[in-house]
């Protein structure tokens, strides 16, 4: 059963990639998968922790070309294999709360199923408050997951 998050909180994508599943969970879970899609157009991804445990250290950096920098740190709450991961910067390692980000804290939870030899791919973003879910949705949300999206599937699909 998946709690509802409160009405206008939340952000949501979801797509149905050509590729298997097994893979793209490989592409959430590897570094060196990650770090080759896990950006916006022109930018590029290092992942400097990925602990799959509740508790274990997420960071991952994402540089722009004109040297912006989005330094993604927090916790994993859950990682199921080949179903569903779930973290926060919201928590640093060790459940310390995190000083407040550049950006809103928020939950990530990225849902994996089987649909037709394809994969339903669904991230969800949940934010503590309306004001947040907005801000995150003007940097850009839509647009950075479905360019993520075609990376992603083309590079599972050649695994």
């Amino acid at each position: 059963m998946t709690a509802e998050w409160p009405a206008g909180h939340e952000l949501r994508f979801e797509q149905l990639l050509d590729a298997p599943r097994a893979n793209v969970w490989r592409c959430w879970t590897e570094p060196e998968l990650l770090e080759q899609w896990f950006h916006p157009d022109s930018w590029t991804t290092e992942v400097k922790a990925l602990d799959l445990r509740p508790g274990g250290a997420s960071h991952i950096v994402m540089q722009g070309p004109n040297g912006e920098i989005s330094d993604g740190a927090g916790v994993i709450l859950e990682a199921v294999p080949e179903r569903r991961l779930a973290f926060t910067n919201a928590y640093s390692e060790g459940w310390i709360p995190a000083e407040p980000p550049a950006t809103p804290f928020r939950t990530m939870i990225v849902e994996l199923s089987d649909e037709n030899g394809r994969t339903r791919y669904v991230v969800r973003a949940l934010h503590w408050t309306e004001k947040a879910r907005r801000e995150h949705e003007e940097m850009g949300f839509q647009e950075g997951w479905t360019q993520t999206a075609v990376r992603l599937e083309a590079l599972a699909r050649t695994l």
